[in-house]
Parts: C-alpha cells; structure tokens; sequence
C-alpha cells in the first residue's frame, strides 16, 4: 500500500451569480487544487483542497500547490495508512495543513477502495445513510436575505447560517431579527457568522439586543483572545470557526472552556485523520460541530458527508457543502447533492465518487 505516482491539478469553479459575500471576502470563483495518487498496486485514491480566496484564512491555492509540491517527491514509497502518512508530510514540511489535507483524502480514499470498504468505515462507521446539511446565506440587504432563508426553507434544511459583518452593525441586528421571525416555530435551527467581522463591543451589543432570538454565534471576532474576552459577556453559545487551526488550538480552547462548539473544516484541520481525532475530543467534551469545507468539489464534498455520518446525532450541527453554489459535479452520476437539506453518504468503497478526470486537464505537477 505504497505510493507510486503523485499528480497535481488545478480546477477553476466559477461560483453561481456570483459573488458569494462574506465580512471580509467576495468569492467570484474557486480555485481547487486536486491529488491523485497511485499506489504501487495500480489503486488510484483523489483528494482536494480549496482555500477560498487570500483573505478568508491562513491558506492559499497557490501555496497548496507549493506545499504539494515541495512534500510529492518524499511521499513517493510512503505508505498510505493515515498515521503513517501524516508522520512522513509532518517530517517533510511544517504547517500547510490544508495541503496536507488532500493527501490525506485522497490516501483515505485509496485505502478504502484497496479494503473494500467506505471511508466512513475507515473512521469508525456511519451512523445515518443521510446527512444534515445547512445553508449560508451571503452578506446582503435584510430583504434579500430573507428571500433566500424563505427558499431554503422549502428546500428543507434543518438549519440556516446567517452571515454578518461588513456592515453597519444595526443592519444586522435587524436581519438577525427578521429571519427569526420567518424561521421561529419551524424546527429550523440558526446560527450566526461573522467570519471574524465583528468588534468584541459589536458582538456583545448583537447578543445584548437580541437575547430572545435563540442562536449560535459562529467566530464573531478576530482572534481566540476576542472569544474569551466576550464569553462571559454574551447570551448565546459561542462557536469557533477560523482560528481552529489545529488540534493544538483545539485542545487549548476547549480545556479553558473558551467556546460552545465548533464550525469545523476538514482541511484546515488536516484532513481526516485529524478530523477523526477532533470528533472525538469534542464527544468526550459533549461540544457540537460542523463537518465541512470552505469549498471545492465532490472529492471535498464527499469527505465531509463521510466524517459527518459517524458523528453522534446530538452532537452533529451539520455538513455545509458548497455544491448548491457552484456547477456542475466530478463524478456526473453519482456527485454529491443536497436534497431536502439532507445529503446521502455515498456508497462503495472509498469516498464512493467516480471522479470524471478529463475534466482537469493535464496535472500542473506529477511525481
């Protein structure tokens, strides 16, 4: 289970009517990055990573593709075993975990498909056939958002995220307060994300004045210090998106009682092998979180929805994908879809995605 061959390839996916707002990015397309590897059996296993834009994280399409780049040649003769694979990346670079994602991906990928078995079952087996998912709506006029939150509704998501910041902070409080009123009695669940757009007085006024709308408040602030400053402060749970950055961070904020939960990325995190690892501490803490990605194709969306099954449901707030803003699917017949608000785990072994690789064109880098 070695591996033999590493190829890099780059993927523009332009974003439908675009851009997609958030507090301090507009996303007009995407830029992937996708690996195939073989190994020297002749299996193939496809992983992908998807930063979105300079501005949104410490990530970068093009330093993905560096960072695969300067790891690929020490990679080839690597097994492919999850701990095996990690402790080789980890010797040859440090940090990137999001390029070191899509190795992780794509070697969970090929070992499945060499065992016989789904990547879910790789993490320890899937608990549903169907996956929550939610939608997020852009930064907008309130008239607007409200628009979209009423549609998503119909569509059947059990929850929607709000997104805020970037604007006068009355502006939001009123928004917050108006897709409250359209999803109050619906079983809807609503969470709120600043994408780090808020001051700490913004985010403490936003809870202050809307005390009776219940929610999640998602990354208000800019750094960790922000969080805890405004956690004793505040009427809602506090999750933490951007800055879980790694496991370290992860078991810092969680052992000083920081935050409520987590919006989680697979491959900010690493892939899934930390993924797994992440779960776990959160369902030792009794803390909720997402399973998912900034963006990116079936491969991406395919590992999210196969860690998000082996999530306990109490416990599972969602798997955001970014397939109802964008075109078009890798594996044409059986790509990953959101259908009422749920999305099913793909079956087979592997990530269960039969990925159509002429739409890549030819790898900017093989090894």
């Amino acid at each position: 289970m070695e591996i033999a061959e590493i190829h890099i390839f780059q993927l523009d996916l332009p974003v439908k009517n675009g851009p997609y707002s958030m507090a301090n990015a507009k996303v007009y397309s995407l830029d992937t990055t996708l690996v195939k590897i073989i190994t020297k059996s002749g299996q193939i296993g496809w992983g992908e990573t998807c930063p979105v834009g300079p501005t949104y994280a410490e990530a970068h399409a093009k330093g993905a593709r560096a960072a695969l780049e300067e790891m690929a040649p020490g990679l080839i003769g690597c097994s492919i075993e999850p701990k095996v694979i990690h402790a080789k990346m980890d010797s040859l670079l440090n940090g990137h975990n999001y390029a070191k994602a899509a190795i992780d991906i794509a070697s969970h990928d090929a070992l499945g498909k060499i065992l016989g078995v789904s990547v879910s079952s790789l993490l320890g087996g899937a608990l549903r056939k169907k996956v929550p998912s939610y939608y997020a709506t852009g930064v907008g006029p309130t008239d607007e958002v409200l628009r979209v939150v009423r549609e998503k509704i119909l569509e059947g998501y059990p929850r929607i995220q709000i997104k805020v910041g970037g604007k006068p902070i009355e502006s939001d409080i009123e928004t917050i307060k108006k897709v409250w009123e359209s999803i109050e009695g619906k079983d809807i669940r609503m969470a709120v994300d600043a994408n780090r757009g808020w001051s700490t007085e913004e985010a403490i006024q936003v809870s202050r004045e809307c005390s009776d709308v219940p929610f999640v408040m998602e990354q208000p602030c800019d750094t960790i210090e922000d969080l805890q400053q405004i956690k004793t402060q505040i009427n809602h749970s506090l999750y933490m998106d951007e800055n879980s950055t790694s496991l370290k961070v992860v078991r810092s904020v969680v052992d000083r009682g920081i935050v409520d939960g987590f919006g989680m990325k697979v491959t900010r995190i690493g892939g899934l092998e930390p993924m797994k690892i992440f779960r776990d501490i959160c369902e030792n803490y009794g803390l909720p979180h997402t399973c998912d990605d900034s963006w990116g194709g079936d491969i991406i969306a395919a590992a999210c929805t196969h860690v998000a099954s082996t999530v306990k449901e109490n416990l599972l707030e969602g798997s955001w994908l970014a397939a109802p803003y964008i075109e078009g699917n890798y594996d044409k017949d059986n790509g990953i879809k959101i259908i009422q608000g749920h999305i099913t785990v793909p079956e087979g072994s592997g990530l269960g995605v039969v990925i159509d690789e002429t739409l890549f064109g030819s790898p900017v880098f093989s090894f």
